[in-house]
């Protein structure tokens, strides 16, 4: 979502008034339903657009679903209020213990709520790999353009986060894009379940492109999925990388013009 705003625009030694698009940040308000009530479970700063997807994806990165089956009927959600309320089948019953994180995240940190780092590496159900996937460097290469040319919001904003699947062929398959990169992969995420019967539900044989950094969380969130290669174009963290080691993850950062750091897990990358 873009909003129009008039900016007084400064070039060189002239001023004069123009329009600039900004990329909206809103509040959403997630809620789960139950058969033992509707309870809040988060409220996160996001670009407004795909917010089932994104609370869906939401629940199950932290461990709450395990896939689509123990969804209901359709969420329930108020757009003009910023409030979405999933509806979980009758007969599952969450573990919200399991939910260790203080009710308000901001867009750009998800992970600052988590009472430790312990509450989130416990929640994590990364199943037993029943196809390794390998991919060529040249094709990893391609990514980062395939993902610019796609991403809309980013284009006339510049202000935006993506995520994007691509196959081993390189293909991208699916794109999400918010002002807040957990968001966006929560997006992703959340898409991808909706549209599988499978339970668990894990995505096993995509590769996960980042726009920005690889933070801790959103290796995490990666894992959950079963995700065995992540890329990034930007670098990351020391935890990230570590958190990608402990769970047998390939790992690469810094994927742009044509080059890239391998951190952990070459062995799936076709030099």
């Amino acid at each position: 979502m873009i909003k129009k705003v008039d900016i007084q625009k400064i070039k060189e030694s002239d001023l004069f008034t123009t329009e600039d698009l900004l990329a909206v940040e809103e509040p959403l308000e997630i809620s789960l339903k139950t058969a033992s009530g509707t309870s809040t479970v988060s409220v996160t700063m996001r670009t407004p657009g795909n917010d089932e997807e994104l609370a869906v994806g939401f629940l199950f990165t932290e461990g709450i679903i395990f896939s689509a089956k123990n969804l209901g009927t359709p969420a329930s959600w108020s757009a003009s209020e910023n409030r979405i309320t999933i509806i979980l089948h009758p007969d599952f019953e969450p573990g919200l213990e399991k939910l260790k994180r203080n009710f308000y995240t901001t867009s750009s940190c998800g992970v600052c709520g988590k009472d430790s780092i312990d509450a989130i590496k416990q929640v994590c159900r990364t199943p037993e790999i029943t196809k390794e996937i390998a991919v060529k460097m040249e094709e990893i290469f391609t990514f980062p353009e395939k993902l610019r040319q796609a991403q809309q919001t980013f284009e006339a904003t510049g202000g935006i986060h993506a995520s994007a699947f691509f196959d081993a062929a390189g293909n991208l398959l699916t794109l999400r894009e918010d002002v807040g990169r957990h968001n966006a992969l929560d997006k992703l995420i959340g898409a991808a379940l909706l549209q599988s019967d499978e339970e668990p539900f894990f995505v096993q044989e995509k590769i996960v492109l980042l726009s920005g950094r690889a933070s801790f969380e959103l290796i995490q969130k990666a894992a959950m999925a079963g995700v065995q290669i992540v890329c990034a174009i930007g670098a990351p963290s020391s935890l990230a990388v570590e958190t990608a080691e402990d769970f047998g993850m390939t790992l690469i950062g810094f994927l742009k013009n044509g080059k890239a750091n391998v951190y952990c897990g070459a062995d799936r990358i076709k030099f």
